[in-house]
């Protein structure tokens, strides 16, 4: 069926039109998988309790070491300040999983959640602006470091 109300000659199913139905549950999941991925991994590591921090700190060390690797292999430190910027979250972000790993107890969940939550807002301005890593993995990593800030917090209530 061709879309001639707008003038054009494209069908209506290749521009993601359905009719004015909504394109549903399945097709938003499809366009979000990051999203359901994420989903998926807090629910395996958080579901049956609060695990060990220690690997959760490493975590929160290695991530963006692993936006310094995209950064490189996307060519994307061209801009003035941008690998300043990524090398900075690395060490930030290293500072708040050795503070971690040198607590103990309830401070270091909170220590932990504040730096994963701290994360999930790195990740959402690389995903807003589309940059060092693919957007896809930004995504997923926001979800995660959101929802594992929120898992942290909630369970050592």
């Amino acid at each position: 069926m061709l879309d001639r109300t707008r003038g054009t000659d494209t069908p209506k199913r290749a521009r993601g039109d359905f009719g004015g139905a909504s394109p549903g549950l399945f097709t938003a999941v499809l366009h979000r998988w990051p999203t359901l991925l994420a989903l998926v991994v807090v629910a395996a590591t958080f579901g049956d309790g609060l695990p060990p921090l220690e690997p959760l700190a490493w975590l929160l060390a290695i991530m963006p070491v692993c936006y310094l690797a995209f950064g490189f292999a996307r060519g994307e430190f061209t801009g003035r300040g941008v690998l300043a910027v990524q090398v900075a979250g690395v060490a930030g972000f290293g500072a708040v999983a050795l503070a971690v790993l040198l607590s103990d107890g309830t401070a270091a969940r909170y220590v932990l959640a504040a730096g994963w939550l701290g994360h999930a807002v790195w990740d959402f301005a690389h995903h807003r602006s589309g940059k060092v890593v693919p957007r896809g993995w930004s995504e997923w990593c926001c979800v995660v470091d959101l929802l594992g800030a929120v898992a942290l917090v909630v369970l050592a209530l």
